[in-house]
């Protein structure tokens, strides 16, 4: 039994080490701010860095699952 629930786990690790790392982004909070031209910008989330932008909320077809609006842009990267 002991050897089966080692077995899993090493399996469980591999596959979680293989996903892509869309799944495995999270988001973070951004603060609210004031522009330099005055104008305040509401808090909001915003998705971790990564080397793609892809995953971001403001690319198409992605939906910011906060405010429900569908991204705008085309990913370059």
């Amino acid at each position: 039994m002991k050897y089966k629930f080692l077995a899993f786990s090493a399996f469980a690790a591999l596959v979680a080490a293989m996903s892509p790392s869309s799944f495995a982004q999270g988001s973070h909070a951004v603060r609210g701010h004031i522009t330099k031209k005055g104008a305040y910008v509401a808090p909001t989330r915003a998705t971790n860095p990564n080397k793609t932008q892809r995953d971001n909320y403001g690319s198409k077809p992605n939906v910011n699952p906060a405010t429900g609006k569908p991204g705008t842009r085309t990913p370059t990267k």
